[in-house]
């Protein structure tokens, strides 16, 4: 299993903004240099939820900083982004990494309506407006001359330079935040990026995941390799004792979960919050039992061990939890890379 960092950092107010950034860049560096396999970016706007907001722009700059690790979108929302110059952007990212670029797409949050009134983009549209902006994405790094005609898009494009330095194009991984798109990646063949459920669910949809896989015709090999490059969430916080990582994880993990609940009653209208489902307001992400893994290596390594086994390539992992200092998030990150991953990829 491989394992990675989730940068997603809550900035409270406008003034807090330029440390928290620049914490951010010192933590993607931090992770280069202890081993980690990549950094995640999320994407989110106006609400302080992700500090540096672009995902794309931030990748830009960790890629200029590191040497190693890759760099990975959990996600870009698609709906947000025009298909051409997100192909450019990514061409050139990919070029300046030297391939390091994984880029993970979704439709666009579920709960904050007011990015997409934001961007002046209807969230009815945003699911279709996905389809369109992978076949764009895909066409427009594998194709010269490249012509488009879509709902949303009417491209017409002589040649995308630069290139992608990954051939034929960067790995595309599609969000799923519920079974049926899971099982939707499975007949497609292609990888998946899970959010943050229970270990039971999470084994629950993996097996499914392989099963139809299974029935949709593709070969035990092709299902190995998808589930390689498939990742799930956690948010994790690791302390020398127990005690300690539960006096400061879940306080950080509920007021985490809180500010952001809180954004959404404050920026959403009346009529947006009485359209939302309460099955995703209710999911795990919520739930300090689900949703939060903390505690002393030996307690994490054996909350993760079982995930391990379950064939998936790599966890995504939440380390800076809401108000989280980085003293504290540094002394997590260290402690897992240090005594936690060597135990799990021994075992």
């Amino acid at each position: 299993m491989k394992f990675s960092n989730f940068l997603f950092p809550e900035s409270r107010t406008p003034e807090n903004d330029l440390t928290i950034i620049d914490d951010s860049l010192r933590e993607a560096v931090l992770c280069d240099q202890l081993g980690f396999d990549a950094i995640w970016l999320a994407e989110h706007h106006f609400d302080g939820g992700c500090a540096y907001v672009d995902p794309v722009t931030f990748a830009a700059a960790i890629g200029a900083t590191t040497n190693n690790i890759k760099i990975g979108f959990a996600v870009a929302q698609m709906a947000l982004h025009h298909p051409t110059r997100f192909a450019e952007q990514i061409a050139l990212i990919d070029n300046i990494t030297k391939g390091r670029i994984i880029v993970g797409v979704g439709r666009g949050t579920a709960y904050n309506f007011y990015e997409f009134r934001g961007y002046g983009v209807n969230p009815s549209e945003a699911q279709a407006r996905l389809l369109e902006f992978e076949e764009i994405l895909v066409g427009a790094w594998t194709h010269d001359d490249y012509k488009y005609s879509g709902q949303f898009w009417e491209i017409d494009l002589p040649v995308l330079r630069p290139k992608v330095y990954q051939q034929p194009h960067p790995l595309i991984i599609r969000a799923c935040s519920g079974l049926d798109s899971t099982l939707e990646m499975a007949r497609q063949g292609r990888p998946f990026l899970m959010n943050i459920q229970s270990n039971e669910v999470t084994i629950d949809r993996i097996n499914q995941y392989k099963n139809t896989m299974r029935e949709s015709g593709f070969t035990e090999e092709s299902i190995q390799y998808n589930l390689s490059q498939s990742w799930i969430w956690r948010n994790v916080y690791v302390a020398d004792t127990d005690k300690e990582a539960e006096e400061l994880g879940i306080p950080c993990f509920r007021s985490m979960r809180a500010y952001l609940s809180d954004n959404r009653s404050r920026l959403n209208t009346k009529e947006e919050l009485l359209g939302q489902s309460t099955a995703t307001t209710g999911a795990a992400r919520d739930s300090v039992d689900h949703g939060l893994i903390y505690g002393s290596p030996q307690k994490v390594y054996e909350e993760l061990y079982n995930l391990n086994k379950t064939g998936i390539g790599g966890i995504i992992i939440h380390f800076r939890l809401g108000p989280m200092s980085w003293e504290a998030t540094e002394h997590s990150l260290r402690l897992f890379s240090e005594q936690v991953m060597p135990e799990l990829n021994n075992n």
